[in-house]
């Protein structure tokens, strides 16, 4: 991708969406609809751009299944650290998760999406003899958040095991406090995370709008230190101008230190990051 001598840019307002693919589709509808539904006038209406920083890849192999049907059949507790992990685990095993264990593995995740997808799978549904356990407050939807909610099973950790599946790197804030507190962990990665290739003509789009109009929802720390790597090596713009609406203090760190002029954090799920950008949109008409 070459940097453009000139750029052009637009007066319209942009909201830049950065999530992977499938779940940017399913913001982006639910924005524009929230947007259509509001007060904002067709000459204020925002251009919504999908940008995916990030690609999830699954792994998929019958020794990663097998890996996994071990690690579960003796599981105390199963932990999913995004609603990708579920779907990504739950495609592997192709069963119903009440049956790979001779007892219920309850089931521990951070937020509303990764609920949702359960549930999508039967997970925590009436009858389902599987306990979700979930930080009980949006503000508190992260990993510490479902310490918290854990801690209140004054449960003793000491050999229990915890299965913990994710995407490969990440934060190991989660599994290093349960080991502290004396359980025994075993972490899967189920998922690889691919950046954005910087041939993608999705790009163009970003060269081309005015950064001091545009409103950026972030919600992956990873994704954003891949952005400002970007940003850095690509552009001539700067983010210093643009603003950015962060899922987590420790995105909106990052969206800092990349250089984003303006950072607000919102609390986790699609309906808070609607609002905030609608409130972002009305704060900046005129």
């Amino acid at each position: 991708m070459a940097c453009q001598s000139k750029l052009s840019k637009m007066s319209t307002k942009t909201i830049v969406i950065t999530r992977p693919s499938g779940q940017a589709q399913q913001l982006l509808e639910l924005l524009n609809a929230s947007l259509l539904n509001s007060e904002v006038s067709r000459q204020d209406f925002p251009k919504i751009i999908s940008l995916p920083l990030l690609t999830i890849v699954p792994k998929n192999d019958d020794q990663l299944t097998e890996h996994i049907t071990v690690a579960l059949s003796d599981a105390d507790l199963a932990i999913f650290v995004s609603p990708n992990a579920i779907e990504c685990v739950m495609r592997l095993l192709k069963r119903s998760w009440d049956e790979l264990a001779k007892k219920p593995i309850p089931i521990g995740v951070m937020g509303g999406s990764s609920e949702q997808a359960l549930r999508n799978h039967g997970i925590g549904l009436a009858g389902s003899s599987t306990s979700i356990i979930i930080p009980q407050h949006h503000e508190q939807w992260d990993s510490e958040g479902l310490w918290l909610e854990l801690q209140k099973r004054n449960w003793d950790w000491v050999g229990r095991k915890v299965v913990i599946f994710k995407g490969e790197g990440g934060r190991e804030w989660l599994a290093d406090t349960l080991k502290k507190a004396g359980a025994s962990i075993e972490p899967i990665s189920v998922y690889s995370r691919v950046p954005l290739d910087l041939d993608s003509p999705v790009w163009e789009a970003i060269q081309e709008m005015d950064f001091s109009q545009s409103l950026w929802l972030l919600t992956s720390s990873e994704a954003v230190r891949y952005l400002g790597k970007v940003m850095k090596d690509q552009f001539l713009q700067t983010l210093h101008t643009a603003s950015a609406i962060c899922s987590h203090h420790q995105i909106a760190d990052a969206a800092e230190q990349i250089g984003f002029g303006e950072v607000f954090t919102s609390e986790p799920g699609d309906t808070a990051l609607i609002e905030a950008a609608k409130i972002w949109l009305d704060s900046s008409v005129g």
